[in-house]
């Protein structure tokens, strides 16, 4: 038995209550969806700035009655650092996913970034340390390696981040570190790589590059990569974070805490070939989808040109254990992605 089955059969026979911060969100709906599965209680909170009524729609058809009565949504914004502390109150485990969570959107609105990005993420971190949380889990990102050209990378060493979004994710990653030293307060960063899956957000100028190529492909648009194609990415199904958010929660290990991990697959996918699993996959359905090659356009700033992670210390101190490759997770998202995005 993995190390995630256990505790989901743990979970399962002794319920603990979770909060969720964008829970509306594409990762958040998803986290939201697990638990509830698993008979857990869940406080959600999102100001919908990104996050839709609809995901949480979505899980609630999923469900049965009984399991979703154990959730209850709150609106409100991470801005308010007193209604972080009502949301917090009574909660055993914080998963904080709430973020303006663009590259793009924080080279343009670094502002906004900072201040959904750095200051929510404070007034949650101490709202949860006053109500004396167990564990709180955050999402980084891989976009902290910024400069560092090394493969794969290794979670002690950075490089200087290329975006306002890399840069709040950096102080994510010290903020909770300060609060272990300064007050004892339990943490764990999870540094997500490319996630992708159902849900996830096909729309805007800050739409995810699968959703988007997805739409694209759906109606007979040309697909755009930036740069020559031989940009690479770790693309992680989300079933793999939400596994690795449960296991960082209940780590019992005192060496697993207080750490920031890599959490992907571990492989590595040009944005070349993304562009031919997702035309295979779509033309496997459908072949009135134009057999189209995609245009190369210029780098988009900001972004890193690869990306790929050692996932070891997740496998080694947290049981992470990835279950979906690639072509894996996009047969599962697929008929999502075709009814959604197009």
């Amino acid at each position: 038995m993995s190390a995630y089955d256990k505790l989901q059969t743990e979970l399962k026979a002794a319920p603990k209550t979770w909060l969720v911060t964008g829970v509306a969100g594409f990762i958040g709906s998803s986290l939201l969806e697990a638990l509830l599965r698993l008979d857990q209680r869940v406080v959600g909170f999102d100001n919908y700035s990104t996050g839709k009524k609809k995901n949480l729609d979505e899980v609630e058809v999923a469900l049965s009655p009984a399991q979703w009565k154990r959730f209850r949504m709150v609106e409100g914004d991470l801005g308010d650092l007193e209604s972080c502390r009502r949301v917090c109150a009574g909660v055993d485990f914080v998963l904080h996913q709430a973020a303006l969570g663009s590259v793009p959107r924080s080279m343009t609105d670094p502002l906004a970034c900072h201040e959904s990005n750095v200051t929510g993420f404070l007034n949650i971190l101490v709202a949860a340390r006053d109500c004396r949380v167990k564990r709180f889990v955050y999402a980084s990102s891989s976009a902290v390696y910024g400069d560092d050209a090394a493969l794969p990378k290794v979670e002690e060493k950075v490089g200087k981040p290329l975006s306002p979004y890399a840069a709040s994710k950096v102080v994510n990653e010290v903020y909770a570190s300060a609060f272990a030293c300064a007050y004892g307060f339990s943490s764990v960063g999870l540094r997500y790589f490319n996630v992708f899956g159902p849900r996830q957000d096909p729309e805007g100028a800050y739409a995810a590059v699968i959703p988007a190529w997805i739409a694209a492909l759906l109606k007979r648009e040309t697909v755009f990569i930036n740069g020559d194609g031989s940009t690479s990415r770790d693309f992680c199904f989300v079933n793999d974070v939400v596994q690795a958010n449960l296991l960082a929660a209940a780590a019992a290990n005192p060496e697993a805490v207080n750490r920031v991990y890599n959490i992907a697959l571990g492989e590595r996918t040009t944005l070349n070939e993304l562009f031919e699993f997702l035309k295979s996959a779509l033309r496997q359905r459908d072949a009135s989808v134009p057999d189209q090659q995609p245009v190369h356009r210029d780098f988009r700033a900001g972004d890193i040109q690869h990306s790929l992670a050692d996932i070891s210390k997740a496998r080694t101190l947290l049981g992470y254990a990835p279950a979906f490759r690639i072509q894996k997770g996009l047969e599962l998202a697929m008929d999502w992605y075709r009814k959604n995005v197009a």
